[in-house]
């Protein structure tokens, strides 16, 4: 799950050497930390957030296959 997020990711910003992906993993739910440069931040969460929630949408059916729960957060 983390190299699909770093996967779109690259594909998204100018800088993708700068993507780093953390998995956290906890009891029910893994947190997924992105990272990317600052001048990317905004094509990565997109307009009002759009791009930022066809990630999580796309994270959260990639997730019912494997019956697991995940959450991305977008740091900056």
């Amino acid at each position: 799950m983390k190299e699909l997020i770093e996967q779109i990711a690259k594909a998204l910003v100018d800088s993708p050497e700068q993507v780093v992906v953390n998995a956290i993993e906890g009891e029910q739910t893994t947190v997924l930390e992105l990272r990317v440069a600052q001048s990317d931040l905004g094509k990565v969460i997109g307009k009002q957030g759009r791009t930022a929630r066809s990630i999580r949408t796309i994270l959260s059916a990639a997730g019912m296959k494997l019956k697991k729960r995940f959450t991305l957060e977008i740091l900056e």
